[in-house]
């Protein structure tokens, strides 16, 4: 009986991660544990931009606990312009402090390198502590601003987010709609 629950209990696991492209090693090393929550694409005008991926430390997403967003992106931007767009959308959720967004966004240029077709971004959020950002396998920048960690995460995470039904598919929201109507 031990055995049955145990595979029961792996194969669970297994497919609820199968859809998740794994996070880059650097990333597990600096926190251990985070299990693929969901994962959506981003299309601009029926283009695709990236797949994202939420991934966390618990069952269910909690701002007050570690995560994860992982990118991989269908096309080649440039970080200037992924800062542009990020600030757009801090603006969107109704950040109205222009000299704060100005930073921010000079912060995230900086930041952010130029993305190929298939490269990825990661942002981990160490809640009160900070975020950090991760490309091509290194840790790019840690950032110990909590204010501009809760703005740039909201982006996808927020109610007030500009992608709503990207948001309800980061959450597992379609999964367990399509599970309660089996």
């Amino acid at each position: 009986m031990k055995k049955i629950l145990l595979a029961l209990m792996l194969g669970t696991f297994a497919l609820t991660n199968a859809f998740a492209r794994p996070l880059p090693e650097i990333v597990t090393r600096d926190l251990m544990g985070l299990r693929a929550q969901g994962q959506a694409t981003m299309r601009f005008f029926g283009l695709k931009v990236y797949d994202v991926y939420l991934w966390t430390a618990k069952e269910k997403h909690a701002a007050s606990e570690p995560f994860a967003l992982h990118l991989i992106y269908d096309m080649s931007l440039s970080g200037k312009d992924i800062a542009e767009r990020s600030v757009g959308e801090m603006r969107k959720q109704g950040h109205k402090d222009e000299e704060k967004l100005k930073r921010w966004g000079a912060e995230m240029e900086r930041i952010f390198p130029d993305i190929k077709k298939g490269d990825s971004l990661v942002g981990l959020s160490l809640p009160g502590k900070e975020v950090r950002f991760y490309s091509r396998e290194k840790m790019i920048a840690a950032v110990a601003d909590t204010e501009f960690a809760s703005a740039f995460f909201d982006i996808w995470l927020s109610e007030k987010t500009s992608e709503p039904a990207l948001r309800e598919k980061l959450f597992g929201a379609a999964k367990d709609k399509v599970k309660a109507t089996d």
